[in-house]
């Protein structure tokens, strides 16, 4: 790969020039340039000339070029130019080349996707590195256009980079807390440390409302039940990522809150009417377009109520384009969900996706399962008139606005002493803590066995279920509610579910984590039902969804986390033990036990 830019990078860079003065990436870079007001398609001071030469930047791209900035893609190995070898096999066995830093030049990507599993995201430094090196393959090559660089950090229970990142509470734990201002600063402080990684677009927050408890992909990911509320946590998180220089991304659309598959594996359908789904699913994502917010991801379900075609939402015109784009009008980057996905590829074939998707109206083309058919697909139906090349041009145009808005033309890569500044600091670290000290939601305390007094050094016994943590590097919660209990004063000992029975005598209380117990007959009830037969006060834990509540025999106490990351157990030590007064609130009803709102405190 030549060591200079090509004489198109130079040119690229000379004309983004007005935009990108300030220069490097990083919270602070992101905050000059990113006001939280500023909506899509309103760059800085002189923003139509600018656009004037963003246009003729992409009239001077070839056609294989512009079709690149559409695609964004995984790519194997924690550097961008020596995987491991084992990941340079992967990639040359599914991308035909051996780094990711071929794989950008060789199809002239708009961005690049960090997944844990393809070995982006070891460690701070080290994610950092990488975004620099596939910045470089970038302007190296090509039309010399930054990439956008994405990652999935929800934060709980999907968190793609974990510690000694600062990891928050996640959606729902936020909702239970019912701040905005918490909303927001969580997603700022989250936002400056993907920013100093070289991370420029977050696909969060969920817009979501989670009104079906039997929902297996959204749940807790969702800020609640209440749309109104959700609208506000939702415009809060966008305001937050943005003025830290990061794209948020608003999704599902036009909704997954109310569906009872998963669409990794299937095809969901949504069966709310217009009118319900004006009243309920729309209300998040019209505060995320008045909030100004960069791009909206698109969901892989059927919604016959707003298209009868039986097309999924990511191909179909009359959602992305009469819904999203006329009737919210949204001007910013509409962003496919993953492409690999089963629900988008039920009804056609790989080839066909991507090009369906963009005549619907969509701009990002995300994570292809073969990113070499997709390219060719959209070049064929350029070629054969399906698609214009007005039409490329048009999401290409916007995926550039989107980048000149977050400083990437002519932005300085990120670096250690960034990284070091910024991703885990003592005062991002005790701002969690902080904001996780308010989500924790007491639903049951019948006898006053809470709080538990830490003074008297009580013997507890914590069992149950050990998650594994989403980021690979918290957990397992048992241990680390344990840990965080003794450190209060008492003295907690773990047991293995087989055991904690056998255990449980001469305990002042077992706690019990608890994770998605399904109706009816379960090891997780049984376990329970074997404990509370004991005698021993027995203190329910829900570290995911609060739904369990209704499905477990009555406990002593009742306590829902949302979250099994080690911020949300000691949030939950802190409150059993009365060392923070419990204030969170249920931000979903559990059917046939508590309401909206529930929460006791003492």
């Amino acid at each position: 790969m030549p060591n200079h830019a090509s004489r198109r990078t130079l040119l690229a860079a000379a004309a983004l020039a007005a935009v990108t003065a300030t220069g490097a990436s990083g919270a602070a870079v992101g905050l000059r340039r990113a006001p939280d007001d500023r909506r899509p398609g309103d760059l800085a001071p002189g923003g139509p000339s600018t656009r004037a030469r963003l246009r003729r930047l992409v009239e001077g791209m070839s056609l294989a070029e512009k079709v690149g900035q559409l695609f964004v893609s995984r790519a194997y190995g924690h550097s961008a130019t020596d995987p491991d070898p084992a990941d340079a096999e992967r990639n040359q066995s599914l991308f035909g080349v051996r780094t990711a830093a071929e794989l950008v030049s060789r199809y002239h990507l708009g961005g690049v996707i960090y997944f844990a599993w393809a070995h982006n995201t070891r460690t701070p430094h080290q994610i950092a590195e990488l975004s620099a090196g596939l910045q470089r393959a970038a302007l190296e090559t090509g039309g010399g256009i930054p990439l956008l660089l994405s990652t999935d950090q929800e934060h709980g229970i999907i968190a793609r980079i974990g510690k000694p990142a600062t990891l928050f509470p996640g959606a729902m734990a936020l909702g239970a807390l019912g701040s905005t201002a918490d909303a927001r600063r969580a997603a700022r402080i989250a936002g400056a440390e993907l920013a100093a990684m070289g991370i420029r677009q977050d696909y969060a927050p969920v817009a979501d409302v989670n009104v079906n408890p039997a929902n297996p992909v959204i749940g807790v990911r969702s800020f609640g039940a209440d749309p109104d509320a959700v609208a506000a946590l939702v415009a809060a998180q966008v305001r937050g990522y943005q003025g830290a220089g990061v794209a948020a991304t608003a999704k599902h659309f036009p909704g997954h809150g109310d569906t009872e598959t998963d669409s990794h594996v299937g095809l969901p359908v949504m069966r709310h009417t217009r009118a319900v789904w004006e009243e309920l699913d729309e209300p998040p994502f019209r505060a995320a377009v008045e909030a100004g917010v960069d791009a909206v991801m698109t969901a892989h379900i059927v919604f016959p109520a707003l298209d009868p075609s039986g097309d999924p939402a990511t191909l179909s015109r009359p959602i992305v384009t009469g819904i999203l784009r006329e009737r919210l009008g949204f001007r910013g980057v509409v962003v496919t969900d993953a492409l690999d996905m089963a629900g988008v590829r039920q009804k056609y074939g790989d080839d066909r996706v991507p090009v369906l998707a963009l005549l619907a109206g969509c701009d990002q083309l995300l994570n292809p399962p073969d990113l070499g058919l997709a390219h060719r697909s959209v070049l064929a139906a350029v070629e054969a008139g399906e698609l214009t090349q007005e039409r490329i041009e048009e999401s290409v145009l916007r995926i550039l606005e989107l980048k000149a808005r977050r400083g990437l033309f002519g932005g300085a890569p990120p670096t250690a002493a960034e990284v070091d500044a910024t991703v885990g600091i003592p005062e991002h670290l005790e701002a969690a803590d902080a904001i996780a000290a308010g989500t924790t939601t007491v639903l049951a305390n019948p006898a006053g066995l809470l709080p538990l007094d830490a003074s008297a050094g009580p013997r507890l016994l914590v069992t149950g279920t050990d998650p594994v943590s989403p980021s690979g590097t918290t957990g397992p919660p048992t241990t680390v509610l344990a840990r965080e209990l003794t450190a209060l004063g008492c003295k907690a000992a773990v047991a293995t579910p087989d055991r904690a029975v056998a255990a449980a005598a001469g305990h002042a209380a077992v706690l019990v984590c608890t994770y998605n117990v399904p109706e009816g007959e379960s090891p997780q009830r049984t376990l329970v039902a074997e404990l509370v037969a004991t005698g021993v006060p027995v203190i329910a834990v829900a570290v995911r969804n609060p739904y369990d509540a209704a499905r477990l025999p009555a406990c002593a106490a009742e306590v829902a986390t949302y979250s099994w990351t080690d911020v949300e157990m000691r949030a939950a030590a802190r409150v059993l033990t009365g060392a923070v007064r419990p204030s969170g609130r249920l931000p979903v009803p559990v059917p046939g036990r508590y309401p909206l709102g529930h929460g006791l405190t003492y």
